[in-house]
């Protein structure tokens, strides 16, 4: 069973910075896309950045030059840092691992979500 844990949201002024973790285990051998989304209240979910295996990044055009997405591939960790932070920000961040591969075939989790609140 793959579980994907969030952690690092939380109340932060405008302009700040926070980093957000997500850390996938369970029998995995490898996770071809990992990624993060959010959704703020009355909206539909949506893309804020996702990392490929081999590094490649793609951006919400909202959060490019703000918001980086580094991974760690022999921890299974994906990272989202945001700087310049805005209230529009404000929003569930969720954690997506897309094509897992694991003993049991290919699948695509989601975590649980962590709060950003961006607000003076």
């Amino acid at each position: 069973q793959v579980q994907l844990v969030e952690s690092g949201g939380g109340l932060v002024q405008p302009g700040g910075s926070l980093r957000l973790s997500c850390a996938a285990s369970g029998s995995i051998f490898y996770i071809y896309l990992m990624g993060w989304y959010r959704q703020a209240p009355g909206k539909q979910r949506e893309l804020v950045a996702t990392i490929t295996g081999g590094g490649i990044t793609n951006y919400a055009d909202s959060v490019k030059d703000r918001f980086t997405i580094p991974r760690e591939n022999a921890k299974n960790t994906v990272y989202l840092q945001m700087n310049g932070l805005k209230p529009e920000d404000t929003a569930v961040y969720y954690c997506h691992a897309d094509r897992v591969v694991t003993p049991a075939g290919g699948y695509d989790y989601w975590g649980q979500g962590t709060q950003v609140t961006v607000s003076s």
